[in-house]
């Protein structure tokens, strides 16, 4: 008899291990609690303020490292959605995640959840964030790209001024694409999205982050519970005209992906600075070099501020399974965290 299906055995948590441009976005497929609550929305707002156990046994060690995350498939609360998911991550449950989406629709199409169509299958998500439309492209059983069509992205502020006791007066643009992001120029704070730079971006971004939440407040107009910025995202310019992004997550590191909310809002920044119209094309990249498209597809209004409707375009790769064993006796079932991977304010974690 397997190990994995010893009579000893509890339970078990299934898992496809998926990344999207380097990012892992492993996806939860089977074994997880049932979440309560009517919404996507209630559901991950249940696990920041009621109940984090499932997050923090599927996003720390022993089970999980620092650089990845982790999407709770569940069913979708509205009749209009094939899906739904919700990202964990270290430091709280978010509403929506590009890399992640894209993560999420590459396994439900290649492990025969939702049925494939090709050349093309469309899959309607479920989020806290709202309804995402994912348009994958697919050729013999795998997913070769999937563009997705993403909430409404729109500017709180440009160049809002910030004090930062070591960089001093700073100018970050605040957007929300999916999620709430400072967007700061590299360049103010003397380096570069390269890799050798990444521990010294991840340690200043997390700074930023903490700053900014004496500085900055914002609360999204439609979603109760969306009230931070979740992310500080570093922006520079490559010659060939790419967006070169860095988002930088609690409590110190950097996304591998070229950031799919992260450059939602980007496009919304550019659209209110009259620098974007519908039907322009940026292409993002990463600090590792992978790539996404971004397009304005469409305008829209939110709590009456100006939004641009984004569609993200990238390709994800299934690398291989899990199986976390649920035991009551393992003493590190809330997991644990340390900094000498896990970053400067792996004690804020909880």
């Amino acid at each position: 008899m397997s190990v994995l299906s010893a009579p000893q055995w509890q339970g078990s948590i299934e898992i496809l291990q998926v990344h999207c441009q380097g990012e892992i976005g492993k996806v939860i497929t089977g074994g997880a609690p049932e979440i309560p609550g009517s919404t996507l929305l209630d559901k991950m707002n249940h696990i920041n303020s009621v109940d984090d156990s499932l997050r923090r046994f599927v996003t720390f060690e022993p089970r999980a490292s620092v650089a990845m995350s982790v999407n709770l498939l569940v069913e979708p609360c509205r009749p209009d959605a094939d899906a739904g998911f919700i990202v964990l991550q270290a430091d709280r449950a978010h509403p929506m995640s590009g890399s992640n989406c894209i993560c999420v629709v590459t396994a439900l199409l290649e492990s025969g959840r939702v049925q494939m169509q090709e050349p093309e299958t469309i899959v309607r998500l479920d989020t806290p964030a709202g309804l995402i439309v994912a348009r994958a492209r697919c050729s013999n059983g795998r997913c070769l790209s999937v563009s997705l069509d993403n909430v409404p992205a729109f500017v709180e502020a440009l160049d809002q001024t910030v004090e930062m006791p070591r960089w001093g007066r700073l100018k970050a643009d605040i957007a929300f694409g999916g999620v709430y992001y400072a967007i700061v120029d590299v360049d103010q704070i003397g380096l570069e999205i390269v890799p050798h730079h990444a521990r010294a971006l991840a340690e200043a971004g997390i700074e930023l982050k903490a700053l900014l939440k004496d500085q900055i407040s914002v609360q999204h107009p439609e979603l109760p519970g969306i009230n931070e910025i979740a992310y500080v995202m570093f922006r520079g310019r490559d010659d060939d005209g790419a967006v070169r992004t860095c988002t930088t997550l609690k409590p110190g590191r950097v996304d591998r992906s070229p950031c799919g909310t992260g450059s939602s809002a980007n496009l919304a920044v550019l659209h209110a600075r009259g620098e974007l119209k519908v039907g322009d094309v940026r292409k993002s990249r990463s600090i590792i070099g992978g790539e996404f498209l971004a397009e304005a597809i469409g305008l829209a209004t939110v709590g009456g501020r100006d939004a641009v409707l984004p569609r993200i375009t990238g390709q994800a790769w299934i690398y291989g399974r899990e199986q976390l064993r649920l035991d009551d006796n393992d003493p590190f079932a809330s997991g644990f965290a340390l900094s000498d991977t896990w970053g400067p304010q792996v004690d804020e974690l909880g």
